[in-house]
């Protein structure tokens, strides 16, 4: 399996599990923020080798997102 292909099953299944516990109404929720950072590592490579540049900046601004779930939902 090349990396760029193990990129996108990182995407894949880390952008998923960490839409799916956002959604929930429990304290694992906030996980979901954990597992959204975790995920753009591999956001941010995939768009800047494909030079998606719009992609690219909109990877930075859930990169913020993510890190700002995880200051508002690991407080308590």
């Amino acid at each position: 399996m090349s990396f760029e292909v193990a990129c996108q099953v990182a995407i894949a299944l880390l952008g998923g599990v960490a839409i799916y516990l956002v959604g929930r109404r429990d304290r694992l929720r906030r996980w979901g923020y954990v597992v959204g950072l975790v995920s753009q590592p591999f956001w941010l490579y995939v768009t800047f080798a494909a030079a998606q540049w719009g992609m690219f900046a909109l990877s930075c601004w859930y990169s913020f997102a993510w890190v700002n779930g995880i200051r508002n939902h690991w407080r308590d």
